[in-house]
């Protein structure tokens, strides 16, 4: 982990894939230190019915990524790619399907879903030219995205929502105090 503050090349990943792998990697450590030593309790911990849990958020990253991978890797249809995101449900849209059914898993579940998922990742980048990280498709907003955004957007939305984990660990351990005081 001596490179973990250092955007750099990696072992075995071309130039381009490995600046955005480091990225994703510090993303990652600092999401796993968050929630490493967390209770299954504080896990589905919502504060309030509409509130997302860490464990929802934890499959959420997973969801995310998975779909990104089909969305970039694979020459998918859009009915195909319609039929997987809805197999990744409730994690990729969250909300209340996902509050009835993301609980009372320990953190490490968690943890080896997004560690086997990260490693399909890696696996694919590592066999891609650095040409196809600039591919431009049809994205967002009638809007052309390439392949190092879709990417980008992959890490960026797990830190935004680490953010969120941060706040419902505050909330959490407030509640708690507070129920211990009475």
């Amino acid at each position: 982990m001596n490179s973990l503050y250092l955007i750099k090349e990696k072992e075995g990943m071309k130039k381009d894939f490995s600046l955005l792998l480091s990225m994703m990697d510090y993303a990652r450590f600092t999401s796993i230190r968050e929630v490493e030593n967390l209770s299954v309790e504080m896990l589905d911990y919502r504060c309030h019915d509409e509130a997302n849990s860490i464990g929802m958020l934890l499959a959420h990253f997973d969801a995310v990524e998975k779909i990104y991978q089909a969305l970039t890797f694979e020459e998918l249809t859009n009915d195909e790619v319609e039929a997987f995101a809805a197999e990744l449900e409730p994690a990729l849209s969250l909300g209340r399907p996902a509050a009835v059914t993301i609980k009372g898993k320990a953190v490490e579940y968690y943890l080896d879903n997004l560690r086997r998922t990260r490693e399909k990742t890696i696996q694919q980048f590592s066999k891609l030219d650095e040409a196809w990280l600039y591919q431009e498709t049809d994205w967002w907003y009638g809007q052309k995205g390439n392949n190092f955004f879709k990417w980008f957007h992959v890490f960026e939305d797990e830190i935004n929502h680490r953010g969120q984990i941060r706040m419902i660990k505050k909330l959490y351990t407030k509640e708690h105090h507070k129920t211990m005081a009475e």
